[in-house]
């Protein structure tokens, strides 16, 4: 058997680095973790009904253009960087009276902290939203529920990629009942080089999950940018 391990964590210090960055006591840890993923399903979500509410064309129930989100925490001070594909979403965001990031930022605020931490919003956009995996497996996973053929959805993918990145070589991975079928298996392609065992590669990966009517399917994604 195989020793699997999170590719992004086994590199933090070399080619990776944290995206939440704040101490806490032992005894805290884990209420520290938990609040992280609070904070980032509901900052989705918020993200995901403003573009639908803002946006003309029907968005899936599961795709909301955000590549990422780091977490910073200090004393008093609670700093969430949104990195998006979606360039209109600062001037959706400051729509409004009051504006949808102050609604956005009180919502936070009340819900997972006491009124003594202030919550700063930041927003980076991404000009090639295909070069990042989050953004990848939601593409894919929207084909899916579409009924395209899992194979086409992932060369699909990894031509988007090519296209916009100059990568040295990506794996895409899809496990569970796909197509339905009674038996669950695993599918993957690869292009080109992906040295998972190569601490100094640069790889970016994520690990998504889509619901579908016959069950649950897993969508990795690693993609190798170079080495260092």
């Amino acid at each position: 058997m195989g020793q699997k391990i999170n590719p992004l964590g086994l590199r933090l210090g070399t080619t990776q680095r944290h995206r939440s960055l704040w101490f806490a006591e032992a005894k805290n840890y884990s209420k520290g973790l938990q609040e992280d993923q609070k904070i980032r399903d509901c900052i989705k979500n918020f993200v995901h009904d403003c573009i639908k509410k803002n946006v003309k064309k029907n968005i899936p129930s599961d795709e909301t253009m955000i590549s990422r989100l780091e977490i910073q925490k200090s004393i008093d001070v609670i700093k969430v960087i949104i990195y998006t594909s979606f360039p209109d979403l600062p001037k959706f965001l400051r729509k409004g009276k009051p504006q949808r990031i102050k609604e956005l930022q009180t919502n936070v605020a009340k819900r997972f902290y006491s009124v003594n931490y202030k919550l700063n919003i930041a927003i980076t956009i991404i000009t090639k939203p295909y070069g990042q995996p989050t953004i990848l497996a939601e593409y894919i996973a929207n084909q899916l529920k579409e009924r395209v053929a899992f194979r086409k959805a992932m060369k699909t993918a990894i031509e988007l990629l090519i296209a916009e990145e100059n990568t040295k070589g990506i794996q895409v991975q899809i496990a569970g009942r796909i197509d339905g079928k009674e038996i669950a298996r695993v599918e993957w392609i690869r292009e080109g080089r992906v040295p998972l065992q190569t601490i100094r590669a640069k790889i970016d990966y994520c690990s998504y999950t889509v619901r579908m009517v016959y069950g649950v399917l897993g969508i990795k994604i690693w993609i190798f940018a170079g080495e260092e």
